[in-house]
């Protein structure tokens, strides 16, 4: 079965900022995705996963976002994404679309840019002392993408 994400991505002075915490977190010889070399890699904020892209609605964009403090979500080092126009386009996207993931359901979901996957746990407090005290960073979600999991290739929506 054919899953499908669907992004947002980050306006370019939020996705340089991520980037730069993916290059001191490989600087300093902690797993990152710096090292992920797959050409759709880069930072964003995963909607939904679903089987199909047919029922999708229109995604008003740009939209407001605001990166909280690093924390772990389970074994990923994570910026929280958040504000109230996020919530809202997640909560119609969920229901036009669904998802096949229960983790994307509203009540469950948790907005997030990825710094780090399956992090190490001999790694997880030097990283977050190393990334500690990051103030919030406010700017955009301006354009949105599915990634397709099977072929691995993007396509912009």
């Amino acid at each position: 079965m054919t899953v499908l994400t669907i992004e947002l991505l980050l306006d370019d002075r939020l996705e340089s900022a991520v980037r730069d915490l993916w290059e001191s977190l490989h600087a300093a010889g902690l797993r990152s995705l710096a090292t992920h070399r797959h050409p759709t890699n880069r930072p964003h904020i995963t909607l939904v996963t679903t089987g199909s892209l047919d029922d999708l609605p229109g995604l008003d964009l740009p939209l407001p976002v605001t990166l909280g403090p690093v924390h772990l979500l389970g074994r990923a080092l994570v910026r929280p994404a958040e504000s109230p126009e996020l919530r809202l386009l997640h909560a119609l996207v969920w229901r036009s679309a669904g998802s096949i993931n229960p983790l994307y359901e509203p009540s469950a979901w948790v907005p997030h840019v990825s710094l780090a996957l399956n992090l190490p746990v001999p790694q997880r407090s030097d990283a977050l002392a190393l990334l500690a005290g990051l103030p919030p960073l406010s700017g955009h979600c301006v354009a949105a993408r599915s990634y397709d999991t099977e072929a691995r290739t993007v396509h912009e929506l």
